[in-house]
């Protein structure tokens, strides 16, 4: 028998889990070793079974996934990253390349699509959506494929990244606020982190960088079509 190829889990959703553990059951060729619901859980279980890969939601209750995959290509370099977020791949998947993950599969695929993903990134290819693969093609055949030092966008977190889209799109603080769930102060906390980690001086040039960046964003996705 060819030696399996061993997953950790990380995701808040029991259920979520719990599908993924019965559709590795009936994959010969993989072996789950472990499941993880936080950041800390996820460390714990990575150090101690070193896994070959390690499917990672974005969305971990009140962590955040983007966190945990620097900390594996930090901490485990040996260990491949694929995220299965239901995030945006448009939106996340260019910055979590450069961060040096494996793969990006959104939650809505059919199962044998993320049992594909799966297996090219255990024998260490990359994986992307056709449409995101294209996308990128593009970018790199225009001159404008940015690396990590290119992109201090890459610096903030997910929940930043969300505020930053929105302001960019012109929503208001209240209006912010009001879908994401949060209170006006946790989202102008947001935005004062998001100044000193783009090296901004003021709010205007906070709007005015997020808009540039969510223009940019819709001219790539643009070339798709």
């Amino acid at each position: 028998m060819a030696e399996q190829t061993r997953i950790v889990i990380v995701d808040d959703h029991p259920f979520v889990r719990e599908g993924l553990k019965q559709l590795l059951a009936g994959q010969a060729e993989f072996v789950l070793s472990a499941e993880a619901a936080t950041i800390e859980d996820a460390q714990a279980v990575i150090a101690s079974e070193q896994p070959d890969v390690a499917v990672v939601d974005l969305a971990l209750g009140n962590d955040d996934g983007i966190d945990l995959v620097r900390w594996i290509r930090s901490e485990h370099p040996d260990v491949r990253v694929l995220v299965l977020s239901m995030q945006d791949e448009a939106l996340y998947a260019e910055r979590l390349l450069r961060l040096g993950v494996s793969g990006y599969v959104m939650k809505n695929v059919a199962s044998q699509d993320f049992l594909g993903a799966l297996r090219k990134v255990a024998r260490g290819q990359r994986h992307l959506s056709a449409a995101m693969s294209e996308r990128l093609l593009s970018q790199v055949a225009r001159g404008r494929m940015p690396v990590q030092d290119e992109d201090p966008v890459s610096a903030l977190t997910e929940r930043e990244l969300e505020v930053f889209r929105l302001i960019g799109q012109g929503v208001s603080t209240r209006e912010i606020a009001q879908q994401l769930s949060l209170s006006m102060k946790t989202v102008d906390a947001h935005r004062r982190h998001m100044r000193e980690k783009l090296n901004l001086r003021s709010t205007s040039e906070l709007i005015r960088y997020a808009t540039q960046w969510v223009a940019d964003q819709e001219d790539s996705n643009k070339v798709k079509h």
